[in-house]
């Protein structure tokens, strides 16, 4: 049973291999935020300059913005147009794939003070107005107010703004609460060092510091990976990407499912072995010969998970050295 547990951690670890993207080390230095699109290109913004640069798969430039004051990325899921909000200045922006701006939004002739925008799509847009405590569904294209909530939440550490399917996503750095349109709470609950929503379909994400979570309906959050040695994670539809001592990692979704399969099967492994061990008590003394071989037995185990080790940390460093 032991050797079966052993097999399982390695076939565990294996599975879960990662490729390095050759991105280079200074363009991850001090980097505030990572975003990955559906194509596979990658989007760095650095708070210390303001600046947002956008690079292919291959680590190649494609466009720069220098920004004069601090800007949120809501989302790079469609790279023709991303938009961008800045509490400061009160505006939201849309980028397109080269990172020319192709059009911006004021809002301080229109509205109070916004503390939140989000951009349903490319027509309408949710803001929190924190001057009047309401929730704004507004029509930028044609400069109207569709309709306006009463929503008088705390913006202390508010992080994201999300609405779908008349519920109101809020995400502050230690929780996510779940409104309807009435401002009744219908869900609630903690998260440690929250960033933004990710919406694939109908499913909700969202995206800390090091791990991504999954909002499941009537069950709560699932975290979908997660590791604490990350600067900095975020996934498109294909792979995780994490920055780890300025270093940009890739993962399949697909390994990544396989690996936490791996784990669960150890998990049941490991709780099958501790049920079917006797008490201590109720083992009858063994003569020495016996002795000789648990002892035999444990050495052989121990040198197995050497082994393992060594194998595991061998292909690491060859992957990280041949990228």
């Amino acid at each position: 049973m032991r050797l079966i547990y052993l097999i399982s951690i390695f076939i565990f670890c294996s599975s879960a291999a990662q490729n390095v993207i050759p991105l280079d080390t200074l363009k991850l230095k001090e980097a505030k935020d990572m975003l990955a699109d559906d194509y596979g290109n990658l989007y760095i913004y650095k708070n210390k300059d303001f600046s947002f640069t956008k690079y292919d798969s291959l680590g190649k430039q494609i466009g720069k913005m220098m920004l004069t004051v601090p800007y949120k990325v809501q989302t790079v899921q469609n790279p023709l147009n991303v938009p961008l909000f800045s509490e400061n200045a009160q505006e939201m922006k849309f980028v397109d794939q080269n990172m020319n701006e192709i059009q911006r939004i004021d809002f301080k002739q229109k509205f109070g003070f916004i503390r939140m925008a989000y951009a349903e799509d490319l027509q309408q847009l949710w803001l929190l107005d924190d001057s009047t405590k309401r929730l704004i569904q507004y029509n930028f294209r044609n400069d109207t107010t569709i309709n306006s909530f009463p929503f008088d939440i705390s913006f202390e550490d508010l992080m994201d703004l999300l609405v779908y399917e008349t519920k109101v996503y809020v995400l502050t750095k230690k929780h996510i609460r779940i409104y309807n349109l009435k401002f009744e709470k219908l869900f609630e609950a903690p998260v440690d060092n929250g960033k933004r929503f990710r919406r694939e379909n109908d499913n909700i994400l969202v995206v800390a510091n090091n791990s991504i979570l999954k909002y499941v309906p009537e069950k709560g959050m699932s975290v979908v990976f997660e590791d604490p040695d990350a600067q900095i994670v975020d996934k498109n539809i294909l792979s995780y990407f994490e920055i780890k001592g300025n270093k940009l990692y890739l993962y399949s979704l697909e390994n990544v499912k396989k690996a936490r399969q791996q784990k669960q099967q150890e998990i049941e492994l490991q709780t099958i072995e501790q049920s079917t061990e006797k008490p201590v008590e109720n083992v009858e003394e063994k003569p020495n010969g016996g002795e000789k071989e648990k002892k035999s037995s444990d050495n052989i185990l121990e040198k197995l998970v050497e082994e393992t080790a060594e194998v595991q940390s061998a292909g690491l460093e060859k992957l990280i050295i041949n990228q």
